[in-house]
């Protein structure tokens, strides 16, 4: 089980015991979206049959069976799909975020950069594709796709070198672009995205293992949606670019593939009704909403009068925080919509779109927010959470915040709204000792964001 760093456990009394309380409620979420668990919970093997989902896959009729995928939750997964086939595996290639791998025995993991793509994870696409291609019709291919699984699989199109694609990734993920706005670019621009992975099949039965990362689960955006039809165009690609001012900025052979794409003079992502999804299935295995399910569920015996208000949480982070202080002053002042001690519980993925050189990551700035509109109001705690254990670039999953963080952050001659401004949230709650330091968790599904009032 995920631990969450004892950073946050030097603040002894009644402060530290309520900090144990909301610290045990998110490693119990952590806790249930284990991959591996979740994979044994999905995928069941009964002599030569393979059960998922409603559908079963008689093993003996298949002349090999091939493992592929990409994502933070590879490696557990991989690990779990070897312990239900075995030898049964004749070869396999999944891409894990670097220092996530793990000792497999017939699945080949590689490392690669995220969340900007490199030339480890390109080198990693090619021997994904080199393995489906060697799949017929006789043949089953197991998919094993998480969250991070975009820019692990990075396979640029055409003339588009990983350069192009690096600075489109950076410029968006500064402009504080929605994940559903990358992924529908790079499904444009990358050779594995956007139901073309399933196609490099040969028409080999595929079945897709999901764990989401996208608020909704919609399947065509989690990791660009690699065995799914895509609903989304180069028009609607070129839209988003547009919608940014990125366009111009853009390199000028994405410019000219988009612009080709949009013109019909190049093959679009593949549509529903594609003869190609006639024999893959995808299969949600577990998501935020499990996650969230299993923190209610542990608030719960630990006192709380608890509410998992929503799994949808989108939005500039900053402004997002502004919406969860209202309603923990609502909670603290008229004891509404709960009793206390309540626990109001969140799930989703913010952004940030960036305006200073500070360092941080969309937890951090969204309790640095929070932080802010909540100065002086007692009884209130607010925790926020990276599911994978790693917030923007830095080595924390998120933060902590009391009614007197600000008052605390003064004393130390730390101005937070200069820091907020300078999107400099790491090293602010990093001086005060209330970072949430994970480690890889070796998930993804999304955030956890806990209001909590005595």
């Amino acid at each position: 089980m995920t631990r969450i760093a004892p950073q946050l456990w030097q603040h002894a009394g009644l402060r530290g015991q309520r900090r144990e309380a909301v610290v045990r409620i998110l490693e119990a979420a952590l806790a249930a979206v284990d991959p591996a668990e979740a994979v044994r919970r999905a995928l069941r093997r009964e002599g030569n049959t393979l059960h998922c989902g409603g559908q079963r896959y008689q093993l003996a009729d298949f002349a090999h069976v091939y493992v592929v995928g990409a994502g933070k939750a590879g490696a557990p997964m991989a690990l779990a799909v070897e312990q239900i086939l075995g030898e049964r595996i004749s070869a396999g290639n999944v891409t894990v975020k670097r220092g996530y791998g793990a000792p497999t025995q017939r699945i080949q993991l590689a490392e690669a950069g995220h969340p900007i793509p490199d030339e480890a994870g390109v080198a990693a696409a090619r021997e994904i594709a080199s393995t489906l291609e060697r799949a017929t019709a006789n043949d089953l291919v197991i998919v094993l796709i998480s969250g991070g699984g975009s820019a692990l699989l990075p396979a640029p199109l055409g003339s588009i070198s990983l350069g192009d694609l690096q600075a489109l990734t950076n410029a968006l993920l500064g402009a504080g672009a929605a994940i559903t706005e990358i992924n529908t670019i790079r499904k444009h621009l990358e050779g594995l995205k956007g139901g073309r992975l399933a196609a490099l099949a040969n028409g080999a039965q595929v079945l897709c293992l999901v764990l989401s990362d996208v608020v909704g689960n919609p399947l065509d955006m989690i990791a660009s949606g690699p065995t799914v039809p895509d609903p989304s165009t180069y028009a609607d690609a070129l839209a988003i670019l547009r919608r940014y001012n990125l366009l111009e900025g853009a390199a000028p052979v994405i410019r000219q593939v988009l612009a080709r794409g949009a013109a019909g003079a190049l093959p679009e992502t593949l549509k529903p009704g594609d003869q190609v999804f006639a024999r893959v299935h995808n299969q949600i295995i577990a998501s935020n909403d499990l996650a969230a399910e299993a923190a209610a569920q542990v608030a719960r015996g630990a006192g709380f009068n608890t509410l998992l208000l929503t799994t949808y949480l989108e939005g500039e982070a900053r402004e997002v925080a502004k919406v969860l202080a209202a309603l923990a002053k609502e909670l603290v002042c008229r004891g509404q919509p709960l009793a206390r001690p309540a626990c109001l519980i969140l799930g989703g993925e913010t952004t940030v779109t960036l305006r200073g050189k500070g360092k941080g990551g969309r937890n951090q700035e969204l309790a640095l927010a929070a932080a802010l509109a909540l100065d002086g109001i007692e009884g209130v705690m607010l925790a926020t959470l990276a599911t994978d254990g790693g917030d923007g670039p830095t080595d924390a999953a998120g933060a902590l915040i009391e009614g007197d963080t600000m008052a605390r952050a003064r004393a130390l001659g730390l101005d937070g709204r200069a820091m907020l401004d300078e999107n400099d949230s790491y090293y602010f709650f990093a001086a005060l000792g209330d970072l949430m330091i994970t480690g890889p968790t070796n998930t993804n599904v999304n955030d956890l964001a806990l209001v909590c009032v005595w």
